[in-house]
């Protein structure tokens, strides 16, 4: 039975690191405009608030995954929904700060909205692990 234990956190552990990075990579495939981990490498702190935050959140959502599904598979279904509730929010903020573009702000390093983008990728990770309820 202790072999289980070990088998069983190893294959969740490996489902939630998979997760994390197809999201990292779904994250930067759908903002092909926005260059992140050019700019990071630029030193450019409100890049990595932005791709940190979705990073943090999504972690927040496969955190309570783990925790309350019933199989793998429902982890890795919960999973996905965390990496699209984050894709979905980060392009309404864009259409919602219309007057405003949020590609220019991280690209030009403005940290005031890097704080925001973090934070509501925090937020949305959060209410969606509340809802990882049975």
């Amino acid at each position: 039975m202790i072999v289980n234990l070990y088998v069983n956190f190893a294959s969740y552990l490996g489902v939630a690191l998979l997760l994390i990075l197809v999201g990292t990579v779904l994250f930067i495939v759908s903002t092909p405009k926005l260059k992140e981990f050019s700019l990071i490498a630029e030193k450019n702190v409100t890049a990595a608030l932005s791709l940190g935050g979705k990073m943090v959140g999504l972690a927040i959502v496969l955190g309570a995954a783990a925790e309350y599904s019933v199989s793998l598979l429902d982890m890795a279904i919960w999973g996905g929904i965390g990496i699209l509730s984050q894709i979905i929010v980060f392009f309404l903020a864009e259409i919602l700060t219309i007057r405003y573009s949020i590609h220019k702000a991280i690209e030009d390093d403005n940290r005031a909205v890097g704080i925001m983008l973090f934070s509501l990728s925090l937020s949305i990770g959060w209410i969606v692990a509340k809802c990882l309820s049975y």
